[in-house]
């Protein structure tokens, strides 16, 4: 049986809920057959051009799953800093001003799931980002995080920087996967083709290393992959996450400052189980400030969702 497998129903509960984003066993999958796309497309695949680079003018910010991108649907735009608060600098197009410009789906649109239909719960969203789901439960909470890190270096064509690791450990790389070097998976081993000399850069097929991602990867591993990063150090881009079973994780979209105090607000976003639209999150305990978080919480950070400590704030090595 194959350890890495979501939906491997085998009476081992450790090994099978091990695998899982938000670590809820949900599809059955053949590690050794060639993927299908797990993401419905918003705009056709470049026939022609190896990377789609469809981008927010006013930054240069490439999201590639995009046809055309509208700056005033950007997050930046949509979502005001509260009065006397001011956005935390980051450098031009780095991650965090990456994700502080994520497109957002028109004001009241609801967040579904992989299956077309509504999420019970529609009290726990701001605003819902404008990328695709897909139409099988995998991308969910880990999964959103990794998908927007390695859309950020998609992007910008730094393929060397998105990797990750299964559940077993071993890492699997874009750039070896682009070059045909990819993961076999045979009982509780993971093993690899042969690297080529034809490389295939294209969106598509970095779809398919995604898809092959969200299988056998999720919380339990990508904790293991991220750096503890103390709550005073904050930046855009970290996670709250823990790894378990089950697990969960959310991601920090955007920080603002007060001019007067220096007390920092982030904002966070996620995907969650089963997978459906990666929305911003309300903050339940503070209606005025919503969707706002003060970073000076102290012990648990309540979240629509789920209950997060100050020790599961982590950071991307790279």
């Amino acid at each position: 049986m194959n350890l890495l497998r979501k939906n491997n129903f085998i009476a081992i509960v450790f090994l099978l809920i091990s695998m899982v984003s938000c670590d809820v066993a949900t599809q059955e999958n053949n590690a050794t057959s060639t993927p299908k796309s797990n993401f419905a497309a918003t705009s056709p695949l470049p026939s022609k051009r190896s990377v789609q680079s469809v981008s927010d003018k006013s930054t240069h910010n490439v999201y590639s799953w995009l046809s055309e991108f509208s700056p005033e649907n950007a997050l930046v735009n949509r979502i005001p800093a509260p009065t006397n608060y001011q956005r935390t600098k980051v450098a031009k197009n780095s991650f965090g001003d990456w994700l502080r410009h994520l497109p957002l789906q028109p004001e009241g649109t609801k967040v579904m799931l992989h299956n077309g239909k509504q999420k019970h719960n529609q009290n726990a969203h701001f605003a819902v980002i404008n990328i695709d789901t897909g139409t099988r439960d995998l991308q969910q909470c880990a999964d959103a995080v990794m998908r927007l890190k390695a859309e950020y270096h998609y992007g910008l064509q730094q393929f060397e920087q998105i990797h990750f690791n299964y559940t077993s450990g071993d890492k699997v790389s874009f750039e070896d996967w682009r070059y045909g070097k990819k993961p076999r998976v045979l009982g509780n081993n993971v093993s690899f083709s042969s690297r080529t000399n034809t490389s295939d850069n294209s969106y598509k097929n970095f779809k398919r290393y995604m898809q092959a991602i969200f299988n056998y990867a999720g919380t339990y591993s990508l904790e293991k992959e991220l750096q503890n990063i103390p709550i005073n150090d904050m930046q855009i881009g970290d996670v709250f996450i823990q790894g378990g079973f089950p697990g969960h994780a959310v991601i920090v979209v955007d920080m603002t400052t007060d001019t007067e105090t220096g007390e920092k607000l982030f904002m966070l976003a996620q995907s969650y189980m089963p997978a459906q639209d990666m929305h911003i999150l309300k903050n339940p305990m503070n209606r005025d400030l919503s969707p706002w978080y003060s970073a000076n919480f102290k012990g648990e950070l309540y979240t629509p969702e789920w209950t997060f400590k100050e020790s599961d704030l982590r950071r991307f090595r790279d």
